[in-house]
């Protein structure tokens, strides 16, 4: 992984200005020239209320993306959080590739972009699709990469504890019981947590696994969520749900600081707890300490976005944000250059889909 120190005058410009840019409608529905398919995280309220069929499904996967991402896209792969990955949520994924297919929307390459459980599910599916479609007669999907924000594909600490939870709540503390009811939207009973099952972190880290050529760019979160009473109980940093080891695609579930052994998530070059190793065709892009788990899909700004994998070219998608370089001392600091950091200039005028749908799309 490489950090930049400098990127050209016109992309800092972008950056300053991509608040002020606006993208609607069906003739932008495209990024850098390709169609983007969308796959939501889970929604707890399935858990609570489990859908009654596929269109409601559907209706919840629409809400899911309105706030940048929907009419950015051609088409969404929707999901029911109260089945799992291997059974109904595969049924009603299918579904929708076949239909992808059949219009041929991948013919020239599609763009997925995917959230928090998406991720996993994705995974998933683009070891699989394939086999699936040409069972069928159908061609499969050509995917040019994955765009994951806070991707849990390999889990999170609190789908250890709410199904630890679910079959003996004898001895767990208040703070802990709040933390999982936060996370699921339910008190965790066995039978009732769906894909919650899947997000255990053994569980997720053996889902999939095979390496295959489809690059999956990462964005990684640390803000609170939840008034940040879930926190203490995810290893490492986090965003509030998702661990940093699973959002940067480490291949252990180890409790890291950041995606870099040398950069942290505010941006600061120092010592890092770092990942060992990252799973293949993974590549942290940007991370930002600031924003949280759900405000990465373009509801958060005022926080500065970090360039980790940059200036480079995957399966033929540009990654060319824009990055400075500068040194800080802090108030109590008299002497000498202070710390260095690295960021994205202009980053916190903005949010993250929007700086992320910007710069790829040039």
């Amino acid at each position: 992984m490489t950090t930049t120190k400098i990127g050209s005058a016109c992309k800092a410009a972008l950056a300053v200005a991509i608040t002020g840019s606006l993208f609607a409608g069906t003739a932008q529905a495209r990024l850098a020239g390709h169609n983007v398919i969308l796959v939501h995280g889970f929604q707890q309220e399935d858990l609570a209320n489990p859908p009654a069929n596929l269109q409601d499904v559907k209706n919840a996967g629409e809400d899911y993306w309105r706030t940048f991402w929907l009419s950015r896209a051609e088409a969404r792969i929707d999901w029911g959080s109260n089945g799992r990955i291997e059974g109904g949520i595969a049924q009603q994924a299918y579904e929708q590739m076949r239909q992808i297919s059949q219009q041929g929307l991948c013919n020239d390459y599609c763009v997925i972009v995917s959230h928090s459980t998406g991720d996993l599910v994705t995974r998933y599916l683009l070891e699989n699709q394939a086999r699936w479609l040409q069972s069928e007669g159908l061609q499969p999907l050509k995917i040019l990469a994955a765009l994951d924000y806070s991707g849990a594909g390999g889990g999170t600490e609190l789908a250890n504890l709410a199904m630890s939870l679910a079959y003996n709540n004898s001895w767990y503390n208040w703070p802990l019981r709040a933390a999982v009811e936060a996370f699921t939207g339910i008190e965790p009973e066995p039978g009732k947590l769906g894909v919650v099952n899947d997000l255990q972190t053994n569980t997720a880290r053996n889902l999939a696994v095979g390496p295959n050529s489809i690059p999956r760019l990462r964005f990684v979160a640390g803000g609170s969520s939840y008034g940040g009473i879930t926190k203490p109980f995810i290893a490492g940093t986090d965003d509030g749900v998702v661990p940093t080891h699973s959002a940067c695609g480490a291949t252990t579930a180890e409790g890291i600081d950041s995606c870099s052994s040398s950069l942290s998530l505010a941006g600061k070059v120092t010592s890092q707890n770092g990942p060992d190793g990252l799973y293949y065709n993974h590549y942290p892009v940007l991370m930002n300490e600031g924003v949280t788990h759900s405000g990465v899909l373009g509801s958060e700004t005022g926080n500065i976005s970090v360039p980790v994998v940059n200036n480079t070219t995957l399966n033929g998608l540009r990654v060319d944000f824009a990055s400075r370089t500068y040194n800080q001392r802090a108030w109590w600091q008299w002497w000498g250059s202070g710390d260095r950091y690295i960021e994205v200039p202009g980053s916190d005028q903005t949010d993250m889909s929007n700086l992320v749908y910007s710069t790829l799309n040039n």
